[in-house]
């Protein structure tokens, strides 16, 4: 049974949910077994990661639905800000 954003939103209160965000661009690239997938979306500066069995294809230019909660990455002891995606469906 797949899970709605409102029941996720009840149970997780950290998360956010966005509709229609348009993806203006999406890079895929193998880590390990998995694919991590990087979107940068309209009208925001920060980076968008999720991870995915298997390559899919590029959502460059398409409307999506996300489910997320704000991350920070720490990359050669410099700390990003992130938002990683719960839940993801193209719009």
């Amino acid at each position: 049974m797949q899970s709605t954003p409102e029941k996720l939103l009840r149970k997780h209160p950290r998360l956010t949910h966005s509709d229609m965000m348009k993806v203006i661009s999406h890079v895929q690239r193998r880590v390990d077994d998995m694919y991590l997938n990087t979107l940068m979306l309209e009208g925001c500066e920060v980076p968008f990661k999720y991870k995915r069995a298997k390559k899919y294809r590029s959502l460059v230019g398409q409307r999506v639905n996300l489910t997320y909660y704000p991350d920070t990455e720490v990359v050669a002891g410099l700390a990003f800000e992130l938002m990683r995606v719960v839940r993801i469906k193209r719009a």
